[in-house]
C-alpha cells in the first residue's frame, strides 16, 4: 500500500492511521521527521492494530458494506454501527462514516538515530557496547549480526540516540452526547410522516422508543432522536476546513450557525457545530 504526504503529516501521525512500528516506516522509505515532504509517497507495512479511542472518515464508495468495511479496518460491525449512531446495516455512496483508527504501540514511537563505526583490532561487541551505552542484542539486531565474531574494518550501525515522534493527527475527536426531543401523536400520524417532518428515520424512531410494531396511538409520547448542540473552542493552527472535517459538517454549515461572513478565526474563539 502507498501513501501521499499531505499538510500537517508526521511520521506518527501516518504510522498511527495505519497501525504500523513508526521505525518500520521510517526505515522502509529511507525517511526521518525532518525529510519528510508533502506530495512524498510512502510504502506503508503491515497492519499492527486499532485503538478505538481515534478515528478516521471514510466515505462509501459503490459495494461497500458495513461487513467488508469492518473487515478491512480489523474492526467491527458493531463498533462502526456504535459510533456512527447507525440503527441498520444499510450505506449509501457518498456516506462519510467514522472508523476506529489503526494505532501504533507507544513502545514504537521512537525512531531511531546511528552512527556508523569501523571495528578496530581489539573491539569486541561488548566492549563496542558498553562504549556506546547500548546492549550487544541492539547491535547484533541492528545489524543483523548471526555470530560474536567482528572484523576488522567491518561497519556498524551503533544508536546514539531515539528521537521521540510527536503525534499531529489534529484534537482528539469527541462523539456528541444524543439530546432527544418529544413529539405527541395526533390524529393521522404514521411513523414514516413524523420520521420525514423531523428528518430522521422510522428505524431511529422505534429504536429509542422500543417500540415492537408501527402501530401509534393518539397522545403516544414519543422521543424524536437529535444531536445535541456542540460548542467548540478555537486552537492554534485550527481552520475552518480542519474544523468541519473534525466534526463531519460542511464549512458553510459552521458558518450558518456563527454568522460568519469570513474564513478568519481567533484563538479562543467559540463556534456552535
Amino acid at each position: 500500500m502507498n501513501y501521499v504526504v499531505k499538510p500537517g503529516d508526521t511520521l506518527w501521525g501516518i504510522s498511527n492511521q495505519y497501525g504500523v512500528n513508526v521505525s518500520d516506516l521510517a526505515a522502509l522509505n529511507n525517511v526521518t521527521a525532518e525529510t519528510l515532504k508533502v506530495g512524498q509517497i510512502l510504502k506503508i507495512p503491515n497492519k499492527s492494530g486499532i485503538n478505538p479511542d481515534n478515528m478516521f472518515m471514510y466515505t462509501v464508495k459503490k459495494g461497500d458494506s458495513l461487513w467488508n468495511i469492518a473487515r478491512t479496518y480489523s474492526t467491527s460491525v458493531e463498533e462502526i454501527k456504535r459510533i456512527n449512531y447507525l440503527t441498520s446495516n444499510d450505506l449509501y455512496i457518498g456516506q462519510v462514516i467514522r472508523i476506529p483508527e489503526m494505532y501504533t504501540k507507544p513502545e514504537d514511537m521512537v525512531v531511531p538515530n546511528y552512527i556508523n563505526y569501523k571495528v578496530v583490532s581489539g573491539d569486541t561487541l561488548y566492549s563496542i557496547a558498553k562504549k556506546y551505552g547500548v546492549s550487544v542484542d541492539t547491535i547484533i539486531s541492528d545489524n543483523a549480526l548471526k555470530s560474536n565474531n567482528l572484523s576488522l574494518g567491518q561497519n556498524l550501525k551503533i544508536r546514539t540516540s531515539s528521537s521521540v515522534v510527536e503525534e499531529c493527527f489534529g484534537e482528539d475527536y469527541e462523539i456528541p452526547t444524543i439530546s432527544y426531543n418529544t413529539y405527541t401523536v395526533v390524529k393521522g400520524d404514521s411513523l414514516y410522516s413524523i420520521a420525514k417532518k423531523f428528518n430522521t428515520s422510522v428505524s431511529e424512531i422505534v429504536s429509542i422508543n422500543n417500540l415492537t410494531s408501527n402501530t401509534l396511538n393518539i397522545g403516544q409520547v414519543l422521543k424524536i432522536p437529535g444531536t445535541s448542540s456542540n460548542t467548540y473552542t478555537v486552537k492554534i493552527g485550527d481552520t475552518l476546513y480542519s474544523i468541519a472535517r473534525k466534526f463531519n459538517v460542511s464549512v458553510d454549515s459552521i458558518k450558518n450557525k456563527n454568522g460568519l461572513t469570513n474564513n478568519n478565526l481567533s484563538v479562543g474563539q467559540i463556534l456552535k457545530i
